[in-house]
């Protein structure tokens, strides 16, 4: 079993080595873009989850990398499709696949990615593991069109923004969780415990994200500051500005969704007035709302060393 008192750098280690010595498909060249994503870097948290909430179990991370894995290509294979739907250049701070391999290569190995980690799957696991997956796909597709149904929807609710990080988001974050305990045979209790933990982080994450893309700089980011805003998403700061901004900010947020071109300068402006309307600041507080949700859901786990680290991980958003 993993020394816990190693703490989680050793399971990004445990995660990076895998892939260097055992990922591969039947398609060179799909390979190579996938391995090339993965190279670009990432925290690897929902194959994290999926190592602590088998600890959590009494079980070694060892026995469950393969399992672990799955769930970071999962999230690979919907970064190149989000990439390819939104024109992105570049992703975490390197070309976006689309960009080096074009648009077809891209959706085909996302596609491709998705069809090989479900074949392995359901050839490797037990039921419910494959269904938690591939509900969790369908979430994550709902959830990427209520999005886009939503562009530039100024009337778009707390609550409608919230259903939408949950299932773009938050869903992948609950499932890598949830079938790690799953996997270690673990408790009807502990399940639904890493489950709400990993919905509420998701949210949570989800949150901190949209913070980032509007305070950040580019070089953190890994693309470009205010993309959001020149996509014409809903996030939610601008969800909480717009509840308690007045009618000139509205219109002024109107003005820029509805133009074709964004100088640096207007998507100043208009971060600007996110954060004169509280945007930023409720936003924080929201966000610390799930982050305390998420840690109060591991308390079935006891005094179980993993959830020290998953709390951590929660705490980190803040």
């Amino acid at each position: 079993m993993l020394d816990r008192a190693r703490g989680e750098r050793d399971l990004y280690a445990l995660i990076e080595a895998y892939f260097d010595s055992s990922f591969t498909t039947d398609n060179a060249l799909i390979t190579e873009a996938i391995r090339r994503m993965l190279a670009a870097g990432g925290k690897r948290l929902r194959p994290r989850f999926t190592l602590l909430a088998a600890e959590s179990c009494g079980a070694g991370a060892e026995e469950h990398l393969r399992l672990a894995a799955f769930m970071e290509l999962i999230h690979v294979a919907t970064l190149i499709h989000d990439d390819v739907v939104d024109g992105a250049q570049t992703r975490r701070g390197v070309n976006a696949t689309a960009v080096d391999f074009g648009n077809r290569v891209s959706v085909l190995a996302g596609d491709y990615l998705f069809a090989w980690i479900f074949k392995n799957v359901t050839a490797a696991y037990q039921h419910p593991i494959p269904h938690v997956l591939s509900s969790t796909l369908a979430d994550i597709t709902d959830g990427e069109v209520l999005q886009l149904r939503a562009l530039a929807d100024l009337d778009t609710t707390l609550a409608a923004y919230v259903e939408i990080a949950t299932k773009k988001t938050a869903s992948l974050f609950a499932a890598s969780a949830e079938c790690g305990v799953l996997a270690a045979g673990g408790s009807p209790f502990a399940v639904k415990a890493l489950r709400d933990f990993g919905t509420a982080f998701g949210i949570a994450f989800q949150m901190r994200d949209d913070l980032l893309d509007l305070t950040a700089d580019e070089a953190t980011l890994g693309k470009p500051v205010g993309n959001d805003l020149r996509e014409r998403k809903m996030t939610v700061p601008l969800v909480l500005a717009l509840e308690d901004g007045d009618r000139e900010f509205r219109s002024a947020v109107e003005r820029f969704f509805a133009q074709d071109d964004d100088t640096p300068e207007q998507v100043a402006a208009v971060v600007a007035g996110i954060a004169a309307h509280g945007g930023l600041t409720r936003t924080e507080a929201v966000l610390a709302g799930y982050v305390e949700r998420a840690k109060q859901s591991l308390a079935p786990l006891g005094n179980a060393p993993a959830r020290t680290e998953l709390a951590a991980l929660a705490d980190a958003l803040l």
